[in-house]
C-alpha cells in the first residue's frame, strides 16, 4: 500500500509484486520464501494462540481453517470470534518484540483491514507473542518461560475503516491496469 512518488504511477514496491505474481502465472510456479523467523511462526503458532487465550482470558480459541476471498483480497485470519479478529506473530527473539512500540506496523495494518472487510468484523487486534524459539531454528535461542506474561504479549488493537478497504480495493484496481499494460 506505498504510495508512488509519481501521482498516478504504482510504486516500485507495487511494480515488483505485479510483476512477480506475472511471472508466477506464465511459467505456473510460485515463488519460494522461506525464512527462519517466518518458520518459527509457523512452528509456534497453535502455542501463540494458546498465549492470547491465557492473556486474555479466553474460555478456549480455536486456530482458523477458512479461507476467505472476494473479488480484491483473500486472506486466513488465526483467530475469528463473534465481534473481532486476532492475529498472532512470534516475534524471533527480545530484540524483535515490540515491547515499547506504540504503533503497529503499517503492513500489518492494511493486512487486518483486509481481514475485517472479508469477514466483516468491526476490530481486529495483532497480537505479538514472545516464546522460545524450536532448537531445529536456533541452538541459542533465549528462554522466555520465566518472564512475565506482560513483557511477552503485546497487542494492537485496530478498528475497521472502510475507507481504508476502498483505498485496498482501488490498490488492485490499479495493480490490474499495470498487469494489462506490460501483458496486453
Amino acid at each position: 500500500m506505498t504510495e508512488s512518488r509519481k501521482k498516478g504511477e504504482l510504486s516500485k514496491t507495487a511494480q515488483s509484486y505485479c510483476e512477480q505474481w506475472m511471472k508466477e502465472q506464465i511459467y505456473g510456479t510460485r515463488k519460494e520464501i522461506y525464512s527462519k523467523y517466518m518458520e518459527k511462526g509457523i512452528q509456534m503458532e497453535d502455542e501463540a494462540i494458546s498465549m492470547v487465550e491465557t492473556n486474555y482470558e479466553y474460555p478456549f480459541l480455536f486456530k482458523n481453517e477458512k479461507y476467505f476471498e472476494n473479488d480484491f483480497m483473500t486472506g486466513t485470519p488465526d483467530i475469528i470470534l463473534p465481534d473481532m479478529i486476532r492475529d498472532t506473530k512470534c516475534s524471533w527473539d527480545c530484540f524483535s518484540f515490540p515491547l515499547f512500540d506504540t504503533e503497529l506496523d503499517k503492513g500489518y495494518y492494511w493486512q487486518m483491514q483486509g481481514y475485517m472487510g472479508l469477514t466483516d468484523r468491526p476490530s481486529a487486534s495483532v497480537d505479538y507473542c514472545l516464546l522460545n524459539t524450536p532448537e531445529d531454528l536456533d541452538k541459542f535461542a533465549l528462554d522466555y518461560s520465566e518472564c512475565e506474561m506482560k513483557y511477552r504479549v503485546k497487542s494492537f488493537a485496530v478498528e475497521y475503516d472502510a475507507d481504508a478497504v476502498q483505498r485496498i480495493y482501488n490498490r488492485v484496481e490499479d495493480c490490474r491496469d499495470y498487469i494489462k499494460s506490460k501483458l496486453g
